[in-house]
């Protein structure tokens, strides 16, 4: 009887410890609805990348997968939505590279993204073009830094954003040039496009699918240079920063999948592993490139380092331009 009572309670045992393990494999359970919150309104690339996770999530779990936008407060409202939702799989970020850096440039950001968030995937890459306006001369980026160089009050730089992908790259450019550029900040990309365009300033770095597009003309505004290591099959004819003699110049706006915090490893890792095939998928590559994006598959580990060195560099990039969060 001892023996059966013993063995009864190991079992018991065995069962409970494996049970986590088995829910954690065993996901999505049917009539679970996975939600995708991106925390920027429908149009914008966190929202298409966001959507295109849903769909491949839904199409190859067999379960509902749904975006919803929950924007405000420059993405933070969306992002706090997910940092306090339960972590069992059913509720994802899709954002970009402003969530590693919100508490940077946010007073009312009081979370860290590599403690209060799982990094479940990268999912593309937008690469960092510099375009100037059309009414001055220059031609070059070598061209416009000698001008710059004797005349640095004549030049203006303008920035979608603070604390934007091309406000730290642009506060990089002036520290590795030693120019005393003046920086303007804008409250999105379409009104610093528009004043690069009428000339109101002559400089501006942001996202490839923002200004390779009115720069393929060069009529609205000259492409300089884009911030990769070697030239861009989104823009084979713009020449690579080191080009104009910056080597290692690399800057691009990123966008990724996050979890809360706690989130089992284990659905991670499907989820992982489902965006890497979907990145490798050459009808979506296609679909990305056309949308002058790179796709990103990587494995969770590569995506958290990545991050976490973009996290150093934009804190040591903020802090040395004397930028305190609004």
């Amino acid at each position: 009887m001892k023996k059966d009572l013993f063995r009864t309670i190991a079992l018991t045992l065995a069962f409970v410890a494996a049970s986590p393990a088995l829910a954690q494999t065993d996901w999505p359970q049917p009539g679970h609805t996975i939600r995708i919150i991106v925390p920027w309104p429908p149009g914008a690339a966190n929202d298409a990348l966001g959507r295109l996770v849903a769909q491949r999530l839904q199409s190859k779990l067999g379960a509902t997968a749904i975006v919803e936008n929950r924007t405000g407060a420059a993405g933070l409202i969306g992002t706090q939505a997910v940092i306090s939702a339960a972590p069992d799989g059913y509720t994802l970020l899709a954002s970009a590279f402003n969530t590693a850096v919100m508490p940077m440039v946010l007073k009312s950001a009081n979370f860290d993204p590599e403690v209060d968030l799982e990094v479940v995937a990268r999912t593309a890459v937008a690469p960092l073009v510099l375009v100037m306006t059309t009414q001055r001369p220059q031609k070059t980026l070598s061209d416009v830094i000698s001008a710059a160089k004797a005349s640095p009050r004549d030049w203006l730089f303008a920035v979608s954003a603070n604390g934007s992908a091309g406000h730290l790259a642009t506060i990089a450019f002036i520290k590795r040039t030693g120019i005393p550029l003046d920086i303007v900040p804008y409250r999105g990309t379409a009104p610093a496009l528009t004043d690069v365009m009428g000339g109101t300033v002559q400089l501006l770095m942001d996202t490839s699918f923002a200004l390779l597009p009115p720069a393929k003309d060069g009529v609205h505004v000259r492409a300089l240079a884009i911030a990769t290591r070697e030239r861009s099959r989104l823009a084979p004819d713009v020449p690579t920063f080191a080009e104009a003699g910056l080597p290692g110049f690399e800057f691009n706006s990123w966008y990724g999948v996050w979890a809360p915090k706690g989130t089992p490893r284990a659905i991670q890792e499907k989820i992982n592993t489902l965006v890497q095939e979907m990145m490798r998928d050459p009808e979506v590559t296609a679909k990305l490139r056309a949308g002058w994006l790179e796709p990103v598959a990587e494995s969770i580990d590569d995506s958290k380092r990545f991050i976490s060195s973009e996290i150093v560099r934009a804190h040591e990039l903020l802090q040395s331009a004397g930028f305190k969060p609004e």
